[in-house]
C-alpha cells in the first residue's frame, strides 16, 4: 500500500476510493496554480484614490501656501496623524491639528501650514480609511520658490502590508470560509438532512465552522488598528486603539457580528441537540419552522456585517448593492457550504439518503441562480465598462473568477447527472420508503451506501445499512452481538462467536452452523475486545466492499470531491477581490488624475537671473516653451537688462535634458529673431518629465556663463 493509500484509511474502512485518491494530486495541482495566480496579483490596493490636491503634484509656486488640501475619489475616514507636511530636513511644517473636512461628501480635507516657509521641496505623507474598510497611504511632493534637495522620508511599507497586512488578510479568509461552512453545513442539515443532526462528523464541522469564524472575527477585531494604522504588530494590545476602532463603521459590523455569533451559538445548540433528540413527527415540523425562521435571521445579519461594511456600502447604488451584496453571500454558503456538507456525509457519515443529495442538487441549481443575477449586477457597478475589465486588475481577478465558476458549474452539472443515476439506482431497489426528516426516522430512507431493498428491511431500528448507528462518528460505531446477548442472561457464562482460522477464511456475513457459530467459552475480557475488534474489522471490510461496488455513489464522490476543490480556489480569488480596488474606482481616479495633469499643462514660462562678469554681463532670462508637453513646441528665449530693456548679446544656447531618463542634453537651434529675442520651432519633446532647461549667454568674447532651471514639461 502507498503512502497515499494509507493516509486515506482510517480504522480501517477506507475514506476515499482508489478513483477519488488518484484525482487529489490533479486537484492539489489546480489549487497552487491559483493561488500563484493570486500571489502574482501583489499586494492588495486601495479603494479610494487621491484624485487631486493644492497645491498640485510636483507643482513649483512662487509663494507658500497656507494650506494643503487633497481630494480622493471617495469618501475617507481620517484621525489626526492623517495628513503631514514636511520641510526639505523632513520636520513637520503643518500645524498637527486634525485634518478639516472641505465637504465634497467627505472626501476632501486640508491641513494648515505654518507662516514663513522657505523656498525648496516639501513632501505631502497621507495615511486615511476609504469608505469599504481599507487603509490608503502615499506622498508627493511640491515646490516653493524653486525645487531642492529634501530628506524627508516616508514609510515604504505600503498600506495594509507587512506582517500585520498579512494576518488582517488571513482571518479574513478565514472569516469568509467560517461563515460559508457554518451558515451553508446548518442549512444542509435543516433543509436536505434532518437525519444528519445525529451524525458527528455534521455536528463537527458546524460546530467547528462556528468556532472559527468567532476567531477570525476576534482577530481582525485586534488587528483592525495596526491594520488601518501603525502597521505594528505591537498596538493590537493597545486599548486606546482598540477603542478608535469600535468608532469606526469596520469596528461596528465586527461588534456586531460577535453578538450574532453568540445566537448562532444558541442555534447550532438547539439544531444538534433538542433538533437531534425530537422523535415526535409533529414536534419535529414546528422545531423545524422556528429553526428555520431563527437560522435566516442570524445567517441574514451576519452576511450584513460584510455588505455594510466594505464594497456594497459605497459608491454608486448603495441602496440597492447592500441587499444585493448579503443574497450573494448567501447563495455562496448555500452552494459552497453545503457541497462541503455533501462531501463530508460522502465519506464519513455512515449512510446519507438519496433523497438528501436529491434535496441539494434542487438548493445548489438555485444557489447558481441567484448568484449569476446578483454577481452580473455586482461586476457592473464595480467594473462599469469593457476597458476596466481588461484593464484593470480587479476586472482581470473577476475574469479568473467567472471562469472557475464557469468550470464549477460544469462540474456541478456532472454531479447533477451522478445525482439522477442514484435516484434511478434507488428505484430499481425498491421504494426507500417516507424520507428522514417527514414523519418517519431517517433510518428509513434509502442510504447511499450500496445496499439493497432486502438488507433495509432486515436492517434493525436505529441502525444504518452497514451496521452502525446514524448518530456515531465512523470510528465509535458499536456493534450488537452473540457476547453480549449471551452475557445478560447467563453472566456466568458468555457465548462468543468462533473466530481464528476458520473465521479468517470465511467471508464476512456468511452462516455458519449454530454448533459451529456459538461455542461456550469462560469469561475472558482479553478474549472478547479481541473479537469485537474482529468483528469490527469484518464489517468495515463489507461496507467498503458495498462502497466500491455502488458505481453511483463513487462517482458523485469523486465530482463533489474536485467541485468542492475549485469551490475552495474561488473562495480565495473572492477574498482577493474584496481587498482590490473595483476597477470603476480606479479608471475614475486615472481620469481625475489626467484631468489634474491637463490642468499643469500648458506653456511652460522660466524666469533664471545670470551673470557673465563681464561689462554690461548682468540680466535676466526669460524663456517660454510653448505648448509645454511631449512632441513638438516652439520655444522663445528673451534676455533683459537690469532696466527691464531688451539685451541684445553675441551667442545665447539652450539645451534641455531629463536625467530621469538619461535623456540628453537635447541642443535648441535658436534664431535670432530682434534685439534680445531668439526663437526655435519644432523642438521635441520626447518624453513628459523633470526637465532640467541649461541656457548659456555670451556677452563678449570672453564673458559667458551657463545657467539653468527645473521644468515639468509634458
Amino acid at each position: 500500500m502507498t503512502c497515499t493509500e494509507s493516509g486515506l484509511r482510517r480504522g480501517g474502512a477506507a475514506l476515499v476510493t482508489p478513483g477519488a485518491a488518484r484525482l487529489l494530486p490533479v486537484l492539489l495541482a489546480v489549487v497552487l496554480a491559483a493561488l500563484a495566480v493570486l500571489a502574482g496579483a501583489g499586494s492588495a490596493g486601495a479603494h479610494a484614490a487621491l484624485t487631486g490636491s493644492d497645491p498640485q503634484q510636483d507643482s513649483v509656486v512662487e509663494q507658500a501656501p497656507k494650506e494643503v488640501s487633497l481630494t480622493f475619489s471617495e469618501q475617507i475616514a481620517v484621525d489626526e496623524d492623517a495628513i503631514r507636511v514636511l520641510d526639505p530636513s523632513g520636520n513637520r511644517v503643518d500645524t498637527e491639528e486634525a485634518p478639516r473636512s472641505l465637504g465634497s461628501g467627505g472626501a476632501q480635507y486640508a491641513v494648515k501650514l505654518r507662516a514663513g516657509l522657505p523656498d525648496g521641496t516639501f513632501t505631502v505623507a497621507y495615511r486615511v480609511v476609504s469608505a469599504d474598510s481599507h487603509p490608503v497611504a502615499g506622498a508627493f511632493t511640491f515646490s516653493i520658490g524653486a525645487p531642492s534637495e529634501t530628506s524627508a522620508s516616508v514609510p515604504d511599507q505600503a498600506s495594509g502590508g507587512g506582517a500585520v497586512g498579512t494576518l488582517y488578510g488571513i482571518a479574513r479568509y478565514l472569516s469568509y470560509a467560517g461563515f460559508t461552512l457554518l451558515v451553508g453545513g446548518a442549512a444542509f442539515v435543516l433543509a436536505c438532512w434532518p437525519g444528519g443532526a445525529r451524525v458527528r462528523p455534521m455536528q463537527r464541522l458546524v460546530a467547528f465552522s462556528w468556532v472559527g469564524l468567532t476567531a477570525a472575527t476576534l482577530a481582525m477585531l485586534l488587528l483592525r488598528g495596526p491594520y488601518a494604522g501603525s502597521g505594528k504588530l505591537a498596538d493590537i494590545f493597545d486599548l486606546g486603539v482598540l477603542g478608535g476602532v469600535l468608532e469606526t463603521k469596520t469596528g461596528a459590523a465586527l461588534v456586531s457580528r460577535l453578538l450574532l455569533l453568540a445566537a448562532a451559538a444558541l442555534f447550532v445548540a438547539v439544531l444538534f441537540g433538542a433538533y437531534a433528540r425530537r422523535e415526535n413527527a409533529e414536534e419535529r415540523r414546528d422545531l423545524t419552522f422556528g429553526l428555520a425562521i431563527g437560522g435566516t435571521v442570524v445567517a441574514v445579519g451576519l452576511a450584513a456585517t460584510w455588505a455594510m461594511s466594505e464594497h456594497a456600502s459605497t459608491g454608486i447604488q448603495a441602496g440597492i448593492a447592500m441587499p444585493v451584496d448579503v443574497l450573494h453571500l448567501l447563495a455562496v454558503a448555500a452552494w459552497f457550504g453545503g457541497l462541503t456538507a455533501l462531501l463530508l456525509a460522502l465519506y464519513r457519515a455512515p449512510s446519507v439518503e438519496r433523497s438528501a443529495v436529491r434535496r441539494f442538487s434542487g438548493v445548489a441549481f438555485a444557489s447558481v441562480v441567484v448568484l449569476a443575477l446578483t454577481g452580473l449586477y455586482q461586476s457592473w457597478r464595480q467594473v462599469g465598462s469593457w476597458s476596466a475589465l481588461t484593464g484593470t486588475s480587479y476586472g482581470q481577478l473577476l475574469l479568473v473568477k467567472v471562469g472557475l465558476v464557469a468550470l464549477l458549474v460544469a462540474v456541478a452539472g456532472l454531479s447533477r447527472q451522478w445525482t439522477r443515476r442514484l435516484g434511478e439506482a434507488s428505484e430499481t431497489t425498491g421504494p426507500p420508503g417516507p424520507a428522514a426528516g417527514h414523519g418517519a426516522p431517517p433510518e428509513a430512507a434509502a442510504p447511499v451506501a450500496g445496499s439493497s431493498g432486502a438488507d433495509a428491511g432486515r436492517r434493525t431500528p436505529g441502525v444504518a445499512a452497514d451496521g452502525s448507528r446514524p448518530d456515531a462518528d465512523s470510528g465509535e460505531r458499536t456493534e450488537t452481538g452473540a457476547v453480549t446477548a449471551g452475557s445478560s442472561s447467563h453472566p456466568e457464562r458468555r457465548t462468543a462467536v468462533a473466530q481464528g482460522e476458520r473465521a479468517d477464511d470465511a467471508t464476512p456475513g456468511e452462516a455458519r452452523p449454530a454448533a459451529e457459530a456459538r461455542v461456550p467459552v469462560q469469561a475472558d475480557p482479553v478474549r472478547e475486545a479481541q473479537l469485537r475488534r474482529q468483528r469490527e474489522a469484518a464489517t468495515s471490510a463489507a461496507r467498503k466492499k458495498r462502497r466500491d461496488g455502488d458505481r453511483e455513489r463513487s462517482g458523485l464522490r469523486r465530482s463533489v470531491l474536485v467541485e468542492a476543490g475549485v469551490a475552495v480556489v474561488v473562495l480565495a480569488v473572492t477574498t482577493v477581490l474584496t481587498t482590490t480596488e473595483p476597477g470603476r474606482t480606479e479608471e475614475e481616479a486615472a481620469a481625475g488624475t489626467s484631468a489634474s495633469a491637463a490642468q499643469q499643462q500648458g506653456p511652460v514660462s522660466l524666469n533664471v537671473p545670470f551673470d557673465t562678469g563681464g561689462k554690461d554681463g548682468k540680466g535676466t532670462v526669460l524663456l517660454d516653451v510653448d505648448p509645454g508637453r511631449s512632441g513638438d513646441n516652439a520655444l522663445h528665449v528673451y534676455l533683459q537688462g537690469p532696466d527691464k530693456e531688451p539685451l541684445d548679446v553675441p551667442e545665447v544656447k539652450v539645451a534641455l535634458t531629463l536625467k530621469a531618463q538619461d535623456l540628453g542634453p537635447l541642443t535648441a537651434p535658436l534664431e535670432r529673431i530682434s534685439a534680445g529675442h531668439w526663437s526655435a520651432a519644432g523642438v521635441q519633446i520626447p518624453l513628459a518629465g523633470r526637465w532640467t532647461v541649461a541656457v548659456t549667454v555670451r556677452t563678449s568674447d570672453i564673458d559667458q556663463v551657463t545657467v539653468s532651471k527645473n521644468a515639468r514639461i509634458g
